[in-house]
């Protein structure tokens, strides 16, 4: 099923089970669950090809399915409702619009858009160290640049890659190329690829820089980060790798991870997917292992909290995804914001609502607006500028 269908009948049966759906999305959910007996009055010739096809499949595969959400702590169901809960998952989108078409699906039209408003896309900016700047999504492919012994190379796949020109560049060469700091930089609405001088791969997500150098040498290799990037370090036992984000510095030699340093969140997190990584902020420091998250504050104070999460929802914008686990409006916001370049100003009142769900990135943001409002939220759009209010 499309990410937006996912997200509108995980938003329903969690309504469902608080016990605040109204008699419209009970009657919504109950006939959906109900259309897998496949009764008569509800096939059209265009849809029951669809019905055959997932009949099955759903009917198969529903308990080892919902076991596993519901250790992930997605949602919790009521019983009879495990078909139409597996549907979220399993069901085709033409399926989901037959039922959204005959059950009059409470998708409100915001009139306020006067131009659709596209997702982000592959937008950079790369800043060399004599202050030119290459603007990535409008430059050509092949060499974009060379400083000291080093090239730098657009690919075809939106990727910058640093690789050395010469075999033997010299201890001189090395050191001068290791002086010539470089910072990437996406707008919001952008994202970015690039391969460092080590090999390493890094991918930046909206309203993200990394500065780094031409070329790593002497004992350590360092990187500044602010935003949110996703790193495969290329191992090397005698050159440790460092992330500084703020105050927070991420120590690792070759693993997989992932840091949201945003300035305007209320803490950086780190998580971990593969090896190892020492966080250190402070005169405190923590190791964390794949499938755990370290969270320091950005408003003070040297302490370092370690906890079990889910890598696929904090790694799912690099995927193409947002991911909410019972994540509240405001934060919602700051992610939909950044990837549409949008400004959200926010009225007193406000539903207190959890989002629950993934809504695909490449979705233009009238259709993420459709999906949010069915959580009594309530969204004017003017411009690039959305005001958010409870729904009346």
């Amino acid at each position: 099923m499309d990410n937006k269908y996912k997200t509108y009948f995980l938003t329903l049966i969690n309504k469902y089970n608080k016990g605040i759906a109204t008699k419209e999305e009970i009657e919504f959910l109950e006939s959906f669950d109900n259309a897998f007996d496949l009764k008569d009055d509800l096939i059209t010739d265009e849809n029951e090809q669809d019905f055959q096809d997932v009949k099955f499949s759903i009917k198969s595969a529903v308990d080892s399915r919902l076991d596993k959400l519901d250790k992930k702590g997605v949602f919790y169901l009521r019983p009879g409702f495990r078909y139409a809960a597996a549907a979220v998952v399993l069901v085709s989108v033409s399926v989901a619009l037959f039922f959204v078409k005959n059950h009059n699906r409470p998708e409100k039209q915001n009139k306020q858009i006067a131009a659709e408003i596209r997702p982000g896309g592959n937008k950079a900016t790369l800043t060399l160290s004599n202050g030119s700047r290459i603007v990535l999504d409008s430059a050509h492919n092949g060499q974009i640049a060379k400083q000291s012994n080093i090239n730098i190379t657009k690919t075809a796949g939106n990727q910058i890659v640093y690789a050395s020109a010469a075999n033997n560049a010299g201890t001189n060469g090395q050191q001068l190329a290791y002086q010539l700091q470089n910072t990437i930089s996406t707008p919001n609405g952008g994202q970015y690829q690039l391969i460092l001088p080590d090999g390493t791969k890094v991918m930046l997500n909206a309203a993200t820089s990394l500065t780094y150098p031409a070329e790593f040498h002497g004992h350590e290799r360092v990187v500044h980060l602010s935003g949110e990037a996703y790193f495969e370090v290329a191992k090397n036992k005698k050159m440790p790798f460092r992330v500084i984000a703020g105050a927070q510095t991420v120590e690792v030699l070759g693993t997989h991870f992932n840091i949201n340093a945003y300035h305007d969140e209320a803490a950086v997190k780190t998580t971990l997917l593969e090896g190892s990584v020492k966080v250190s902020l402070g005169a405190n420091s923590a190791l964390i292992v794949p499938g755990e998250q370290a969270v320091t504050s950005v408003n003070g104070g040297d302490n370092i909290f370690k906890h079990t999460v889910d890598v696929d929802k904090e790694t799912a914008w690099k995927n193409g995804l947002f991911s909410f686990q019972n994540d509240d409006l405001k934060a919602v916001m700051r992610q939909v914001a950044r990837w549409y370049d949008v400004n959200v100003v926010y009225a007193a009142s406000l539903p207190r609502e959890k989002f629950i769900g993934e809504i695909s990135r490449t979705s233009n943001l009238s259709d993420v607006i459709k999906i949010l409002e069915l959580n009594d939220v309530h969204f004017d759009v003017q411009g690039k500028t959305i005001t958010v209010s409870a729904k009346r």
